[in-house]
């Protein structure tokens, strides 16, 4: 590269896309530091189960070296997808055939693991929460972090999220809630505990929508299922009611009003769970989300594409990560590669948030698309 010494990379976030970029990167002998605000790796529970598609998701961790492992850890299993009506009577029922790994499962924390594991040691510094990045578009670009410490950078890696600060670098732009909130509901120990809940989603997921509300319902290991409580209401609906999001007695009964068409068996989806529910309100960023092309600053996933979580979030972003990755490791410098990056992302992201315009409100019609269970909660 044109620059008179290796340049300096810093991704931002330690997620499944600035993982997957890190550790293509690091194939490629390009040394790279990862930079997260966690205290740590195992500072807060990462969420429930998504799925790897072949087409992009499997894609990068083939690149990375790491789909045989990957394969290890999945549960083709949780292919099977059931949909239902609100008596709970079976509408669809998708049994994944013998070797099908079109989009097999797996726990969004596996995923990091595996992917964490992966990296020379010292790779991901912790405990650095970002507050913006200055310096000239030019470069070199300097992180500055809430701890007063500041990393200076020839090319900075927004792979920060819903609400990066590094997209505030080279973008405006802000997400929009979309009108659409995911509230989530834990069951644990299920076959023991709950196996009417377990014998109603089954090894996958199962989807329910009255055109109004819907319930989308996930198997995750450990004998866990996550249940999406599915509705179109403000922003601030629990506060609206009079409620806190910790007052799971007085949720749960305004829930039951909202589903009381709904059959009992149903009804325990939403009713039955153990501990608090988590209100999950769905934000998009503006389509298209483009962005003066800077030499020294870009984005991948979310940060660079949020939309409804509609199976794509984290493939794109590990799809993202890949090409960006091998576009830093054949060009000959970071602006080329950004540039030949930026070609081929923006346009993707665009296309994708295209076809899935609308889908948000789709998301409680009784013709439920396929989406993969909040993949970003």
């Amino acid at each position: 590269m044109n620059t008179t010494h290796a340049p300096r990379i810093a991704i931002v976030g330690a997620g499944p896309g600035g993982l997957t970029c890190a550790r293509i990167l690091q194939r490629h002998g390009i040394t790279v530091t990862v930079l997260d605000r966690d205290a740590g790796p195992d500072a807060r529970n990462q969420g429930g189960t998504l799925d790897l598609h072949a087409d992009n998701g499997q894609l990068a961790l083939r690149e990375a070296g790491l789909l045989d492992a990957f394969f290890r850890l999945a549960r083709p299993e949780g292919q099977e997808m059931r949909q239902l009506d609100t008596a709970g009577t079976t509408l669809f029922h998708h049994v994944p055939e013998e070797g099908e790994q079109f989009k097999p499962e797996i726990d969004r924390g596996h995923l990091r693991d595996l992917l964490l594991d992966s990296l020379s040691p010292g790779t991901v510094r912790w405990g650095r929460t970002l507050t913006k990045v200055s310096g000239p578009a030019e470069g070199p670009r300097t992180l500055h972090f809430a701890d007063g410490t500041t990393v200076e950078a020839d090319l900075v890696i927004g792979a920060d999220g819903a609400w990066s600060t590094v997209r505030r670098a080279v973008s405006p732009a802000t997400p929009r809630y979309t009108g659409v909130s995911f509230l989530e509901a834990r069951f644990d120990d299920v076959e023991e505990r709950h196996p009417r809940v377990a014998g109603l989603v089954g090894q996958g997921s199962a989807a329910a929508a009255d055109g109004e509300r819907a319930l989308f319902a996930q198997r995750n290991s450990g004998d866990h299922i996550r249940v999406y409580v599915i509705q179109q209401v403000p922003a601030d609906w629990i506060t609206g009611a009079g409620l806190t999001p910790d007052d799971t007695d007085g949720i749960r009964r305004v829930l039951l009003e909202r589903y009381a068409h709904w059959s009992p068996r149903m009804r325990e989806l939403i009713a039955g769970n153990d501990g608090p529910y988590v209100d999950r309100p769905i934000f998009a960023l503006p389509v298209p989300h483009t962005w003066d092309q800077s030499p020294t600053v870009t984005l991948l996933g979310d940060a660079a594409h949020l939309m409804p979580p509609l199976g794509v979030g984290v493939n794109l972003a590990m799809l993202d990560a890949c090409e960006l990755a091998l576009a830093i490791a054949h060009n000959g410098t970071v602006a080329e590669a950004v540039r030949a990056y930026e070609r081929t992302m923006v346009p993707r992201s665009t296309e994708t948030a295209r076809l899935l315009d609308g889908a948000t409100a789709g998301l409680l019609s009784t013709e439920l698309p396929d989406f993969a269970g909040a993949d970003r909660a």
